[in-house]
């Protein structure tokens, strides 16, 4: 019934990957990501926020032990990494915002 060329059948995933278009570096962001996008920038923001408390929790009560000096640096990397991200989507979800 349903003929390959049917206008019913599923579309491939780099098609829908694609919509809406967005230009740039914006296309590494998923679709439904980007329809939620101030969201998901407080979400990675508040993340960041609480990726910090950890470090610097894991540092103090560390002691200054290489393991733990260690573990908060990875928690204060990663909190980096999400301040940053949050940071463009918030930026992305401005500028669409002021355009209309």
């Amino acid at each position: 019934m349903n003929a390959p060329h049917d206008k019913n059948t599923h579309r491939s995933f780099a098609s829908w990957w694609r919509t809406p278009p967005r230009p740039g570096l914006q296309r590494i962001i998923s679709p439904w990501e980007y329809r939620h996008l101030a969201g998901f920038g407080r979400v990675r923001v508040g993340a960041g926020v609480v990726l910090v408390g950890l470090g610097v929790t894991t540092f103090a009560a560390g002691g200054g032990t290489p393991k733990a000096v260690g573990w908060a640096a990875l928690f204060l990397a990663f909190a980096v990494l999400s301040f940053s991200v949050g940071a463009w989507e918030l930026s992305i979800a401005r500028s669409q915002a002021a355009r209309g």
